[in-house]
């Protein structure tokens, strides 16, 4: 088997020395060729030479942003979901990132080591899964995505700890939920922006924050998985939540069924909306508003069109 590993040096859980270990590991299971991402957009890049070059499998160490890039480099247009998942290497998973969200809803372990013994297990067993994207588009650009995107406030959580990140700080846990209290307070929580349409149901209107799903957890703080939508599945179509009020007592009666989903399944409240397992959903807004997606932050937007994509993707897992 030919595989690529595409190597994210910056990745926050691993060190040279770690890595060396995994690339020997890897090295001793599969044909391999190893390469270092250097710059924002390379790793796309690296996954489309490595699909028209006919490699097997395309490994990634590295975090969400870095496996957000490989899919999309993967999935490029001239092949499209129409080109199925058989015709395009296999991705396997090496979490290196901050959440690792994508890996550790695949299950995999959130170790890096331990992940990679999962992977080579897989290997010796050929043991694949074909999971779901979300596609999601706005202006004249496009982009798959592996587990999220958002629109309101979450996005702009994103954004803010994106500049404290490129001033020096790590991005932790404890860095996020201080992000997140401080975005409550500074965000528009007076007029709603947004509007959320999907097949056969009338618009929802007058809401400020919009989660959309392809799996759950939508993220993990340190170990505890983050469920706002506890049905999402990469076997089905897309999931939302959605806030019309964002007030305190509001965010104190959604956050602990959002951390301990309720018995019957969803989070209820007066002021939710929510949907399941759609094939399209829209959210337009009255002014631009924060936009993420795989917690990579992409600018304000007014008008965002999400798809899901079935059996996109092959992962040995």
């Amino acid at each position: 088997m030919r595989a690529m590993l595409l190597v994210n040096p910056k990745a926050t859980t691993t060190n040279r020395r770690t890595r060396d270990v995994l690339i020997r590991a890897l090295g001793a299971a599969v044909d391999l060729s190893v390469e270092e991402t250097r710059y924002r957009g390379h790793a796309a890049m690296l996954a489309s030479t490595a699909r028209s070059k006919g490699f097997d499998l395309v490994v990634v160490l590295g975090g969400d942003g870095t496996i957000n890039e490989t899919v999309n480099g993967l999935l490029t247009p001239d092949t499209g979901e129409g080109g199925g998942s058989a015709s395009r290497p296999a991705v396997a998973v090496i979490p290196g990132g901050s959440a690792n969200v994508f890996a550790r809803a695949l299950g995999l372990p959130n170790d890096p080591v331990e992940a990679t013994g999962a992977v080579l297990e897989a290997l010796r067993d050929d043991r694949r899964r074909v999971v779901g994207l979300g596609h999601a588009s706005w202006a004249d650009e496009s982009r798959y995505f592996t587990f999220c995107g958002g629109v309101g406030w979450d996005a702009e959580v994103i954004r803010a700890v994106e500049g404290l990140r490129g001033a020096g700080f790590r991005a932790t846990p404890a860095r996020y939920v201080a992000t997140a209290v401080r975005q409550f307070f500074m965000t528009d929580r007076r007029h709603p922006a947004i509007t959320v349409e999907a097949p056969g149901m009338p618009a929802a209107s007058g809401i400020y924050l919009a989660i959309v799903s392809n799996t759950t957890p939508w993220t993990y703080v340190g170990s505890r998985p983050v469920q706002p939508t506890p049905w999402a599945s990469f076997e089905t179509g897309l999931d939302l939540l959605g806030l019309r009020r964002l007030t305190l007592p509001t965010m104190m009666g959604i956050m602990p069924q959002i951390f301990n989903p309720p018995a019957e399944g969803l989070p209820h409240g007066r002021h939710l909306v929510q949907l399941h397992d759609e094939p399209e959903i829209t959210i337009t807004a009255t002014r631009p508003v924060a936009f993420q997606l795989d917690g990579d932050y992409l600018g304000e937007r007014e008008k965002v069109a999400f798809r899901s994509i079935p059996d996109a993707l092959q992962v040995m897992v």
